[in-house]
This record gives C-alpha cells, sequence and structure tokens, in this order.
C-alpha cells in the first residue's frame, strides 16, 4: 500500500496491525480481541482524515497509483464483456486513449476513456493519459459508431491534460478537441460522463460534453491544475495548496457551482481501498441515468444537452461605447 503524506498516521496504526497479526501467527497467542480494537482504531482514523481533507489533499487522491483506471472500471462493470477497439483510421492507435463496446445488465454501451497506465512502461507507452490528436479522433470515431447503432456512450475521464508535445500539434491538437465539443453536443444516443481520477483542462473536456456529468468524491475537474496555476501566477509550485483552494475543483465546489449533475461517494480511504465499492458505485449510476436518459426522444436529447452547457456561467453584455469613455477618462 501506498501511502500520502497527510497519511501517516494511518501507516503508522496499520503498520502496528501487521506486527500484531504477525505475533498471533507464530506465537500462537490469541490477539483477535486487540487486533479487532485496532482495526476500528484505524477505521475511525481513515474516517476522521478523510472527512476533512483539503482540496489539494483531493487532488493528491485523485492520483492515487493504485486507484483504478478507465480499463479496471470497463471490465469490471461490463463483467468481462468489454471489447476493446482500436484506431483512428486516419494517423495511428493512441494508447492514452481506449474504448470499445461491452454489455452491462445486458444492454450494449460504448465505453471511452483515457488510460494512465499501471506500471512504468505502461504509463511510458499510455503518456500518463494524455492523448494525442488520434485518440480524440479515435474518441469520436467510437461515439459516432455507437451513435450509427443506437447505443449509449459512457465515458471515463482522468487525465492531466492532452499531450503538450509537438507532434500533437503539428496534428491539430487544438483542433481535434474542438471537433470532440462540437460532434458530442449533437449525439443523437444518452451520452454519460464520469471524472474518475483527474479531470484537467480541454484534455478532460474533450470527451465530457454528455446529458449527464458526475464526479467520484475524492477527484477533481479543472481548467488547469493547482501546479500550473502556481507556477503562472507566482512563478512556483510552492504555492500549489493555495492555488488548489482558489481554483475551486473540488467535486463539492463544480456541484454547487451546478457543473456537474452529481457526487459518487468513494469507500472510505478512497477508492484504491475498494476498487470493486467504487466500480459498483459507478455502475448503478450508469444504470439510473440510463434509465432515464432513454425515455428522451433524440432531437429532445440534443437540445438539452446544449442547453446545459450554453447555460453555464454567467453573460453580460457590455457596452462598447461606456468602455470607450472609461478607457479615455482614466
Amino acid at each position: 500500500m501506498t501511502y500520502l503524506d497527510f497519511e501517516k498516521p494511518i501507516q503508522e496504526l496499520e503498520n502496528e496491525l501487521n506486527k500484531l497479526k504477525e505475533v498471533q501467527k507464530k506465537s500462537k497467542v490469541p490477539l483477535d480481541d486487540k487486533i479487532e480494537e485496532l482495526n476500528k482504531l484505524i477505521e475511525n482514523k481513515i474516517r476522521e482524515i478523510y472527512s476533512n481533507l483539503t482540496a489539494w489533499q483531493r487532488v493528491q487522491v485523485s492520483r492515487h497509483p493504485e486507484r483504478p483506471y478507465t480499463l479496471a472500471y470497463a471490465e469490471y462493470i461490463t463483467n468481462g464483456t468489454f471489447m476493446e477497439l482500436h484506431g483512428d483510421r486516419c494517423v495511428a492507435d493512441d494508447k492514452a486513449m481506449v474504448g470499445g463496446f461491452g454489455k452491462i445488465e445486458g444492454q450494449t454501451f460504448m465505453i471511452i476513456g483515457q488510460q494512465k497506465g499501471i506500471n512504468t512502461k505502461m504509463r511510458q507507452i499510455r503518456r500518463f493519459g494524455m492523448a494525442n490528436p488520434d485518440g480524440y479522433r479515435k474518441a469520436l470515431r467510437l461515439m459516432k459508431l455507437a451513435e450509427k447503432f443506437n447505443k449509449p456512450i459512457v465515458t471515463f475521464i482522468d487525465t492531466p491534460g492532452a499531450y503538450p508535445g509537438l507532434e500533437a500539434e503539428e496534428r491539430g491538437q487544438g483542433e481535434a478537441i474542438a471537433r470532440n465539443l462540437y460532434e458530442m453536443a449533437q449525439l443523437k444516443v444518452p451520452v454519460i460522463c464520469f471524472i474518475i481520477g483527474e479531470g484537467a483542462s480541454g484534455g478532460a473536456l474533450g470527451i465530457g460534453v454528455g446529458d449527464r456529468v458526475y464526479m467520484l468524491e475524492n477527484t477533481w475537474y479543472s481548467v488547469i491544475s493547482p501546479e500550473s496555476c502556481s507556477s503562472i501566477l507566482w512563478r512556483s509550485w510552492e504555492h500549489k495548496e493555495k492555488a488548489a483552494e482558489a481554483l475551486k475543483l473540488t467535486a463539492k465546489d463544480m456541484f454547487e457551482h451546478g457543473l456537474i449533475d452529481g457526487i459518487i461517494p468513494e469507500p472510505l480511504g478512497g477508492a484504491h481501498r475498494n476498487p470493486q465499492q467504487a466500480f459498483e458505485n459507478v455502475k448503478k449510476v450508469i444504470l439510473e441515468s440510463y434509465q432515464e436518459l432513454k425515455k428522451i426522444d433524440p432531437q429532445t436529447l440534443v437540445e438539452k444537452r446544449i442547453q446545459k452547457f450554453v447555460s453555464m456561467g454567467e453573460v453580460e453584455a457590455l457596452d462598447v461605447n461606456e468602455i470607450h469613455n472609461e478607457i479615455l477618462n482614466d
């Protein structure tokens, strides 16, 4: 188990628990009562810590190396029926973006998401979930395929952003993401989106235009990461905690501002401590959302989706002459 810096008290208690179990195993001395007492103490400590997480600490949890990624969700919720599809039919098969068909309780879904990689080698191959334009074009190809066969779409968002390399810009990174926003808004099938880890910038939004958008409890969604925000405003990463608070990037903040439709609770201590429970929580929301959305006719579905995103934020019309006069007066 990998422990985050604020989890040190939990680590100490669990180390003590492991030693106690080892003593019981070697000495055959019954220590069940003490073990049970220590288990309760650990549970209380986890609950105490996780009920008071700061924005930066939630960012850390969202990046936990043992946190389940897209393919883990896809395999579990489809009971092993997930069939991955490859390629954008243009340039390449981007390993940072995965997608394919799978059945959930008898209903076929198109499942698409970013995959970070479960070890060092795979993280390099998948570029830590940062997709090239090829990845976004592959995602769009799969979405249009789902629309053709009238299958609902589920997307799992977990990326620190679109890949910032030179080759990505040369192949039209901005255009690929913009095209996805335009096309996703007009898909005539239900689209349900989940932020399961990091949701950064256009890299996240490129597969994030849906009829329902949900965030897991310990995830974040923002135009920029706390570190990048800190480096721009303070010329240093040292203020990342302050930046995280100012960005209002947690699930609670997003829900209060009406930018997402709901928050999915995680198991005590985060999704990495009990992935199966996290999978079940997400699966339940997928099925409930689909039952609601399938009753809406395609044209109305598109209109509601467009209105959902158009209505976000506040727009104020300014008088150009007034602005001009203010500039002259200054």
